[in-house]
This record gives C-alpha cells, structure tokens and sequence, in this order.
C-alpha cells in the first residue's frame, strides 16, 4: 500500500522535471510538502523496489538535434563492459546498453547517437568505433516518431 504523500510523490516525477538548480525543492512545493521528505520518498520508494527505474526522455527535436541514430554494434563479450563505458562517454550518446544478439543479427552493444545531421551522426559513429576498437556496427537512423510516452500513475494524485 502506498501513502497519498507517496502517490503524489511519484505522480510529480512522471512529468517534465524542471530545469533548475533544485527540481525536487519545486516538485515539491507544488505538492505541498518539505523539498527534504519529498527526497527521503523517493529514496524510500527506491529502495522497497516500488520505483525501479528513473530516466530521462530527450526530445532531440526540442534540444536542436534534427538527427538521431541507434547503432548496433557487434562487441566480444569479454570487452563489453568496457567497450559500452568508451562508447557512453562520448556526449552526442544518450543510451548505451547490452542487448542479446538474434539470429542473422549479431549486434549485442547498442548507442543512441544524436547530432545537428545523419553525417554528423556518422562521423561520432566513425570516431566511436576508432576509440573503442570495434569495426562492426550499423547505423539505424530515425525517419518518424511513433510513440514516446510513459505510462501514468496516480493521474489524480496532484
């Protein structure tokens, strides 16, 4: 069972967090509560499991990028770790995870690549795969979007 602070508390967090210094101190006055139990929440929350992931969405159209590419990259598994880490650390990456190869499709490390173009988006590809030392990989560029919404909890909690 949940409390209606911890309802309101995750209901607050579904949205668009604003861009400030401290986003939970106005997340929480709109609820009505204290910036410091709104964060002792969430770590409770977090810690029982109820939240199990917190991320964030780029709207690459809204932050000037016109371009975005998941590429599927084809990595050893025993460098996996580190190859992700050198391939998460370059800025135009917004999402780098490990995903089991398929049949006829070997690619296990994948890396959401953002740029101003679709060349801008090969050429940080091009220079990903020079640093990490990995030469198989495919650029899977963005033609529409379909669908970025998240689901809704507590709607009528705030």
């Amino acid at each position: 069972m949940l409390t209606e602070i911890e309802k309101k508390v995750i209901a607050s967090i579904q949205g668009d967090i604003p861009i400030v210094s401290r986003p939970y101190q106005v997340l929480a006055e709109a609820i009505g509560i204290p910036e410091a139990t709104f964060i002792e929440t969430l770590d409770s929350l977090t810690e029982r499991g109820v939240i199990r992931r917190f991320g964030a969405t780029l709207r690459h159209q809204k932050s000037g990028y016109q371009a975005n590419a998941m590429t599927a990259w084809q990595v050893a598994e025993d460098r996996i770790e580190a190859v992700g880490e050198i391939m998460a650390s370059f800025r135009a990456v917004s999402h780098c995870y490990r995903r089991d190869p398929a049949d006829g499709w070997p690619y296990n490390l994948y890396t959401m690549i953002h740029g101003k173009d679709e060349d801008e988006c090969r050429e940080t590809a091009r220079e990903m795969s020079e640093r990490a030392g990995v030469e198989t990989y495919q650029l899977l560029f963005s033609r529409r979007e379909l669908k970025k919404i998240s689901m809704t909890y507590f709607p009528d909690a705030i």
